[in-house]
């Protein structure tokens, strides 16, 4: 083999990487102009909103709860080999609306509405339901992608939001319950530790993740190929694009936010 060979392959990967790249920043700000001019389909934007918003909860709920209770767990336990035991609440708060909240919504979401999405998307592509939106003179982008985007970039931050303050609950049951917490002196200590950029954050990426989410899944799905194979590799190409540019995406904006 000469050398020739492993460079042309890096060339290649380099090249299909960049293209691929190109594919979806002109795919995201095809949907986001469809997202700002009419027609608009309310219907579907409102039962996007109930798939991504209000069946999340549970998932959301759950997830953070025991993140949050575990953490404090941890917290406490690490702390103890320093005397430092009482830093939980704080820790709690800011691991939680800073970094876990955030996170764990969006990688939630991508798990379950992302892999939703794109077999839903690329089912109809298969099944030449696409096609028949464009012969009724309805455009795909339109119908399909713009009002889950809209909803995405609505209701995940929401989702956020609650799952922080259920993850700070469970930091707090736990460590009332179990750990010998003063419950108001626990309260106090996480509202007085927490500033408003702390919550602006995770707002931001909280809206930053679910744009994500809602992209990835109606990308693969409208560019999946055909028959079965097509929609399983579009719904697992989805989630592994969401989940890697969700905590790409963390990174930068925590730099944003928090860089010294």
């Amino acid at each position: 083999m000469s050398l020739a060979t492993p460079l042309a392959l890096i060339g290649r990967s380099a090249l299909a990487l960049l293209a691929a790249i190109g594919r979806v920043t002109l795919f995201a700000g095809s949907a986001i102009s469809h997202v700002v001019r009419p027609p608009f389909y309310g219907r579907e934007f409102l039962n996007a909103l109930l798939q991504i918003g209000w069946l999340s909860l549970p998932v959301v709920g759950l997830t953070a709860v025991f993140t949050g209770g575990a953490l404090a767990l941890q917290i406490y336990s690490g702390g103890a080999r320093f005397n430092a035991e009482a830093v939980v609440p704080q820790i709690v708060a800011i691991g939680m609306v800073r970094e876990l909240g955030p996170v764990l919504v969006g990688l939630m979401i991508a798990a379950r509405v992302t892999s939703s999405i794109a077999a839903e998307i690329a089912t109809m592509k298969v099944t030449e339901q696409i096609d028949a939106l464009v012969t009724l003179s309805t455009h795909p982008m339109k119908y399909l992608v713009a009002p889950r985007l809209l909803a995405a970039l609505l209701v995940v931050p929401l989702l956020v939001a609650v799952g922080d303050v259920i993850g700070i609950f469970g930091g707090y049951v736990v460590a009332t319950g179990s750990l010998g917490f003063n419950a108001a002196a626990y309260l106090k200590n996480t509202v007085d530790f927490l500033e408003p950029l702390d919550i602006v954050s995770s707002l931001v990426k909280g809206c930053a993740f679910g744009g994500i989410a809602a992209l990835m899944g109606c990308y693969f799905g409208m560019t999946s190929g055909r028959g079965a194979q097509g929609v399983g590799r579009a719904t697992k190409g989805s989630v592994e694009a969401a989940a890697v540019l969700i905590l790409a995406a963390n990174f930068l904006i925590t730099g944003v936010f928090f860089s010294i």
